[in-house]
């Protein structure tokens, strides 16, 4: 597909000219609860399909990269309740995770969140199978959970927060890091795993355990980070997850914690994201964490990136990716790895051009595994977040051989909606 950037090279890198197209994916009423949360995966085995989703239960499939889009519902037998996970291998198995909520009762119900459901889809997020999970433990809660494959055999990784009683109180109620993985293309998973050194509490606060985005290195190894009391914390499998480090290593420190108050947004984190580098390219084998902190003030919110070269053995000093000298708020990051080319890709919202609280979104790149940035706005014109209006935990990116989709949400006039731009990076 043919971009829609001008690219030219410089002696400072790569910079992209012009303003690029905003799709908007889907829109509906923001109460009491509209769409958001937005997942969003480039289909390797065939990229000018991209699948998306958004909660509580919505697909959307794009057949010609992102352009035009095609929106259906998800459908379990274990119930769908948002925090939706797309991931891919490479084999056109396309993976859909969420919450449970077997009932259909919501928050009504004792056995919400009592598993984290995994579907799949083989013909491009047409169809999907009903129902693969891991972690059923009732009457214990699964939350927060996210995914990768492993394109050297095609397994699914899965790792989460196992809550002993969501929103608990009481000190003997803990939450820990659970890992489980899938040999059979998300029709049964191993016994989870706990990975976690320190366990949290279950307030889903700063002392809770949360945060844990998988990475498959190029030979398999299995990669995690989470946030708990004011540090990113890391741990790796070298074995296919049988076992795990005896002591997690601490990829940074986190000033402020994970939950971060920003002006306007109904509540926010800076929760990690782990990627690793499968390319052939130069920084093959590279670990990456991504996240958000207040570490120059609570009015300065800022995204950061350290790398490792050794699996995770050692950190590299964080390194700030927002490149603004301005003392504002930038937050909700996320980061994707392309897997052909090697090149980091992050997408967060930016207030760097205003006082107030409207906010645009940007996207920055790196080709030098995350040592500099350039960071480009990519939204068409700023919005104001309502802070009355759940405006979910995340956005996402995928990129795939140059081609980049960043996924974000939108509040205006009593509405939610989520968009992507179509990117190109070579």
């Amino acid at each position: 597909m043919k971009s829609l950037f001008l690219i030219a090279f410089s002696t400072i890198g790569l910079t992209i000219f012009g303003q690029p197209k905003n799709i908007k994916i889907y829109e509906n009423n923001a109460m009491p609860i509209g769409v958001c949360e937005p997942s969003i995966i480039i289909n390797p085995h065939n990229p000018a399909n991209v699948i998306a989703g958004g909660i509580l239960d919505f697909v959307f499939v794009s057949n010609d990269s992102g352009a035009t889009w095609n929106m259906n519902t998800l459908k379990s037998e274990s119930g769908v309740y948002g925090d939706p996970c797309l991931v891919a291998d490479n084999k056109n198995h396309v993976y859909y995770l969420h919450l449970s909520d077997p009932e259909g009762k919501g928050w009504a119900s004792e056995k919400l969140l009592d598993r984290i459901v995994v579907q799949r889809s083989d013909d491009g997020g047409e169809n999907w199978s009903m129902d693969g999970y891991t972690g059923m433990n009732h009457p214990k809660d699964q939350d927060k959970q996210w995914a990768c494959t492993d394109f050297n055999d095609q397994n699914v990784i899965v790792t989460w927060t196992e809550f002993d009683k969501y929103n608990s109180t009481d000190t003997i109620d803990k939450s820990n890091i659970l890992f489980s993985r899938s040999e059979d293309l998300g029709k049964t998973f191993s016994e989870p795993i706990r990975v976690n050194q320190f366990s949290g509490d279950c307030l889903d606060d700063d002392l809770t355990t949360e945060g844990a985005v998988p990475a498959v290195g190029p030979n398999g190894e299995y990669y995690v980070a989470w946030s708990y009391d004011d540090k990113i914390y890391f741990d790796r499998s070298l074995d296919k997850g049988k076992t795990w480090l005896d002591k997690d290593a601490v990829v940074s420190e986190q000033p402020g914690g994970w939950t971060m108050d920003i002006p306007g947004i109904q509540r926010c984190n800076g929760m990690p994201i782990t990627v690793s580098d499968i390319s052939e390219g130069p920084f093959k084998g590279a670990v990456y964490v991504c996240w958000a902190d207040k570490r120059n003030g609570d009015d300065n919110s800022d995204i950061f990136v350290s790398s490792s070269m050794d699996r995770g053995t050692t950190w590299s000093l964080p390194v700030r990716i927002n490149d603004d000298s301005t003392n504002t708020q930038q937050f909700f990051p996320w980061m994707s790895i392309d897997p052909i080319t090697g090149h980091l890709s992050v997408v967060f919202y930016d207030r760097r051009n205003h006082s107030d609280n409207n906010t645009d979104v940007y996207y920055a790149y790196s080709k030098d595994a995350g040592q500099t940035w350039v960071n480009e706005k990519i939204s068409e014109s700023p919005f104001t977040p309502n802070k009355y209006v759940f405006f979910g935990d995340y956005n996402n990116i995928s990129a795939y051989d140059g081609n980049v989709r960043p996924i974000w949400t939108r509040y205006e006039k009593g509405k939610l909606s989520i968009w992507t731009a179509l990117i190109s990076i070579q």
